[in-house]
């Protein structure tokens, strides 16, 4: 799959910047002490198995990119800054769907269907591009349900981070750090039609903090019990 979208061009200094940005994350991630529950359900589907629209906070964005590996298109701004992540999206071997909210959301949506459609599954940061931080948007939640898959929160515990002075608390693994992702519990958008969809927003964003919760219970716990065998992942 291709990325989708019109895409901003780039100078080539921010271009060297992303690629040593790509090295210094692939380098400072190699130290991490990842442990990833959930993900195996994804990785065995058959190709004929449906898709799934993955959700995960704006400031989290990093170790999930680190950790994921099914095929994926990731719904990006179609702003400037958003071309940046489009090309550091690529370096980890995802797409981008270009689009958002507040600009390009129709085409967006019509090319993250398609993408289901295709076989790929689709991310989105639902408080994205430009928050309220940890507010559900509805686009998600309207992505499934017109391709009738199943919405999947993905989180994030860290013990050790930098956590920057942005709109989304940005958070960056310092190195050695245990880092813990949880996919949850697939979940149908069970509406009558698209214009209901939105409604159930506050739900998903209330089923996002209680996994947020176990995630942080199941971090604690590795830090608590030491992770002298943890897996990367």
């Amino acid at each position: 799959m291709t990325s989708s979208g019109e895409a901003t061009p780039l100078d080539w200094r921010t271009r060297w910047i992303i690629r040593l940005a790509g090295w210094l994350i692939f380098a400072l991630g190699r130290t991490w002490r990842v442990r990833v529950y959930g993900r195996d359900a994804f990785l065995k589907r058959a190709p004929s198995d449906p898709r799934a629209v993955f959700t995960l906070w704006h400031g989290q964005m990093l170790p999930v990119l680190w950790v994921h590996q099914p095929p994926t298109g990731v719904i990006i701004s179609e702003h400037r800054d958003g071309e940046i992540i489009a090309h550091l999206v690529a370096r980890f071997g995802l797409f981008a769907i270009r689009g958002s909210s507040s600009r390009g959301g129709a085409r967006a949506l019509l090319a993250a269907v398609q993408a289901l459609r295709e076989g790929a599954d689709v991310a989105i940061t639902p408080d994205g591009p430009r928050g309220p931080r940890h507010e559900f948007a509805p686009g998600a939640l309207v992505i499934a349900f017109r391709a009738a898959v199943a919405i999947v929160p993905i989180v994030v515990h860290i013990d050790r981070a930098w956590r920057f002075s942005t709109w989304d608390v940005f958070e960056l693994p310092k190195p050695f750090a245990r880092v813990t992702v949880l996919y949850g519990v697939p979940r149908t958008v069970d509406a009558d039609d698209v214009r209901s969809v939105s409604l159930l927003a506050p739900h998903f964003a209330e089923v996002m903090a209680e996994d947020l919760l176990r995630v942080r219970a199941l971090g604690v716990a590795r830090s608590g019990a030491g992770a002298a065998t943890d897996a990367a992942a």
